[in-house]
């Protein structure tokens, strides 16, 4: 890499920090956009430096805005008595695109993960327990992955939840529609035959 530019190199290596982004894709990634139009780098640079000013953290739900309270908590039309907990900004994002829900949302900001160094200490427990406690809320819905470390992190939320007197869901699992049973995994087979339910 010596033989780079030093502002190359300094763009190599910013890029090789991000996740998923080794040394070589750094590499790739970089020279794709010293390579391409200068509009393109400038274009990447405005928005990264708007990011770094207008994305915040909402104070209530902890999600990502542009303004604080966020306009999902600021909506009168959202049930305050419902609250769906996720593990990230991204999994609250999902959950809007499909629609269908209209309560509210709490980010714990992960899931736990001892491999990785998530223990308790690090979710954000005390403002979830803040949260339910100051809002009314009746119903906490567990949306965590359906992961060993998002089934531990539901373990745990509801031993927290437990003593506030709310009603503690958690959501289903079963198979995707238009799924053929055939190709489904083994795993997603036996969570869909405990989620089952009644036809009426």
């Amino acid at each position: 890499m010596a033989a780079y530019p030093k502002a190359l190199q300094a763009l190599i290596a910013e890029l090789a920090r991000l996740p998923g982004l080794g040394p070589k894709s750094a590499e790739r990634l970089a020279l794709y956009l010293v390579r391409g139009p200068v509009q393109r780098m400038r274009a990447l640079a405005r928005a990264l430096e708007q990011a770094a000013g207008g994305v915040r953290v909402c104070s209530l739900c902890r999600g990502l805005t542009d303004r604080d309270p966020c306009p999902i908590c600021d909506d009168p039309r959202r049930d305050p008595r419902l609250l769906c907990v996720v593990e990230g900004p991204a999994e609250l994002n999902a959950m809007e695109a499909a629609g269908g829900y209209r309560g509210r949302y709490y980010v714990l900001g992960g899931a736990l993960s001892p491999a990785q160094g998530v223990g308790p200490q690090q979710l954000e427990l005390e403002g979830l327990v803040r949260r339910v406690r100051s809002s009314g809320v009746r119903e906490v819905i567990l949306a965590t992955n359906p992961t060993s470390e998002g089934e531990a992190t539901a373990h745990l939320l509801a031993e927290v939840l437990a003593p506030l007197g709310v009603t503690v869901t958690r959501l289903g699992y079963g198979l995707p529609v238009g799924a053929d049973l055939k190709y489904v995994d083994g795993l997603t087979l036996a969570r869909a035959l405990e989620s089952r339910r009644r036809l009426d």
